[in-house]
């Protein structure tokens, strides 16, 4: 079980790091299509590179905070009880597990891009990435399987859209100049952070199905015929924010190459019209 909390500080922190990956990687594509690369770290421009590596302090800044919200705050620093860890907040030892690493991967990318103390090709920050993302496939796996009815469901889905993730990564580091490799981890990480804000408002909040409730820390709905409905809401849920986050991505995709698109990108296009014709 978690909390409405538990699941908006991780939604925003992969909402915001998505966003910033698929205008990055648009925007880049646009300007240089033959000699685009895959990149685990998108530098902020301008600011006499100030902020160049914004996006990695964000990703370790903000998984340390979340582990210390999950370790510290939630726990109330009961880590043990009778000799052994409190069985009463496992889940979230769990959760700082996860975000712990998530904190290694933005240290260690950090270590690698900043200071050259561990150089790293960009290959190989991917798997550390996809290693976080493993990590936290296998913790929301468990819980999907522990979790029953409604919100082991929604923790299925989100199982789903974590491994979308892995895969995504992992290509990048297998393709590393293909546009839609970069773009497909983007629109997963996206869709793993919506998805947590849509299961806190949904489990957590006001946008609860009808016929199930929160009581005593659990969720239960009045009947099987109740639970179907509210896993059907949550296939609805999932894909609009999916088509949402399509709409969004070509619009962004349109804009930038309006204003940004370098001359190989037509000659690109109407090249592999040409092989399609052919």
């Amino acid at each position: 079980m978690g909390s409405f909390m538990e699941h908006v500080l991780p939604g925003t922190l992969f909402l915001a790091v998505s966003l910033w990956h698929i205008c990055s990687a648009v925007v880049r594509f646009v300007m240089n299509p033959k000699g685009f690369q895959v990149r685990v770290l998108n530098p902020v421009s301008g600011f006499d590179g100030r902020l160049r590596y914004l996006e990695l302090y964000v990703v370790a800044i903000g998984a340390f905070i979340d582990m210390c919200i999950e370790l510290l705050y939630s726990t109330h620093l009961q880590f043990f009880v009778n000799g052994v860890l409190n069985p009463s907040h496992m889940n979230d030892f769990e959760h700082s597990g996860m975000l712990l690493m998530f904190f290694i991967f933005g240290v260690v990318a950090l270590l690698s891009q900043q200071t050259g103390l561990v150089p790293l090709p960009e290959g190989a920050l991917c798997l550390i990435a996809a290693t976080a993302f493993s990590a936290e496939y296998f913790l929301f796996y468990f819980h999907s399987t522990t979790h029953k009815g409604l919100e082991g469901y929604y923790h299925l889905l989100l199982v789903i859209l974590i491994g979308l993730c892995i895969l995504s990564t992992i290509f990048g580091a297998l393709m590393p100049t293909s546009f839609p490799v970069d773009l497909c981890c983007g629109i997963a990480i996206a869709l793993q952070g919506l998805w947590f804000y849509q299961t806190a408002f949904t489990l957590y909040g006001p946008m609860m199905p009808e016929g199930c409730r929160l009581k005593e820390n659990m969720i239960s709905c009045h009947s099987p015929e109740y639970q179907v409905r509210g896993e059907l809401l949550a296939n609805f849920q999932l894909f609009i924010i999916a088509f949402g986050v399509l709409v969004a991505v070509v619009g962004s995709y349109g804009f930038a190459a309006s204003r940004f698109g370098h001359p190989d990108l037509r000659s690109l296009c109407a090249a592999e019209d040409e092989l399609d014709r052919d």
